[in-house]
């Protein structure tokens, strides 16, 4: 009776021990690679190129395009481009005024997570090429400027950009678009949200391939990691844009892979029917066009929803 006893003890053991060794094979590089995923987490969300952006590169015409600086933080002053609409161009010391008095918008361009403006020259003619004037400011960590990314700190970096627009430059907020690209998008958004909130409403919000938040699309990308707990910056643009009372375009890929095309319609959804001043909000799918390569298929497309887009807002 004893040894059965012992022989069913020891079968426990060996069967517990088992387990054990299978808990630690599978939880530990879980563990592991989670921990990474939380230690190295900014790494992967901001992309940035960390070097001098040269105007001269850019062809643009003389006066078109001007180096403009915005103070965010003592000792930090954020680099960026002030494009004027083509056709147009002004000496340095006369931007104000010339502004001021310009009925053509300004289009505040908040970039995704890779590269700096100087990658962006695509997007940036296309919207002065449709009359409208860019203010392209790259985000602390890109391009030359010094610091690193966080939602925190680009969010309260784009208020110190609108500022810059409507106050410095002294652009009527009515002609101001917010133009948020990608993780951009959820700069833009909240900037939108928080400036309404305060009743100061933006022209408009244009959006392109932007998440209904950036937790959704790590979700996405990585469904076995707790990236919901993980995640510092998490740009919760779907819970904020139904605060957003400006006039929406919403553009999103259909083969995007990034960003899925379902979320860019959940976000659309989300958003008021339509603005403050009885603008309806409009959605544009870009049936041939993933996330990264939209202006390599689809240029034309973008070009006619946003032409579209500012044809219907109130002048």
């Amino acid at each position: 009776m004893n040894g059965e006893s012992t022989d069913l003890t020891e079968k426990r053991m060996r069967r517990r021990g088992f387990l054990i060794r299978l808990m630690l094979f599978v939880f530990v590089p879980y563990a592991t690679i989670a921990a990474m995923l939380a230690f190295f987490q900014r790494k992967l969300i901001y992309l940035p190129t960390r070097e001098a952006v040269s105007a001269s590169d850019a062809g643009f015409s003389n006066g078109q395009l001007h180096h403009v600086e915005v103070k965010v933080d003592e000792g930090l002053d954020l680099q960026g481009w002030l494009v004027l609409a083509e056709g147009s161009s002004s000496e340095s010391n006369d931007l104000e005024n010339s502004l001021r008095t310009d009925e053509r918008r300004l289009i505040l361009y908040f970039a995704g997570n890779g590269g700096h403006r100087g990658y962006r020259l695509k997007e940036i003619r296309q919207f002065t090429g449709l009359g409208n004037h860019v203010l392209y400011v790259d985000y602390r960590g890109y391009a030359e400027n010094r610091g690193s990314p966080t939602e925190i700190d680009l969010v309260r970096d784009a208020r110190h950009i609108w500022d810059f627009a409507t106050v410095d430059l002294g652009v009527p907020p009515e002609r101001v678009i917010l133009w948020g690209e990608s993780l951009g998008g959820g700069v833009a958004i909240q900037l939108a949200a928080n400036l309404c909130d305060e009743g100061t409403i933006p022209g408009g919000l244009m959006l392109r391939g932007t998440f209904t938040a950036l937790t959704d699309a790590a979700a996405y990308h990585y469904p076995w990691l707790p990236v919901r707990w993980l995640l510092l910056d998490r740009y919760p643009s779907i819970d904020r844009i139904p605060d957003v009372a400006s006039p929406l375009l919403v553009i999103h890929g259909r083969r995007d892979r990034v960003v899925p095309f379902e979320q860019g319609e959940r976000l659309f959804a989300a958003a008021p029917d339509e603005s403050h001043n009885g603008v309806a909000k409009m959605f544009v799918e870009l049936p041939e066009a993933g996330h990264n390569d939209v202006m390599y298929v689809a240029a034309d497309e973008v070009e006619t929803a946003v032409a579209t887009f500012l044809d219907s807002l109130p002048d």
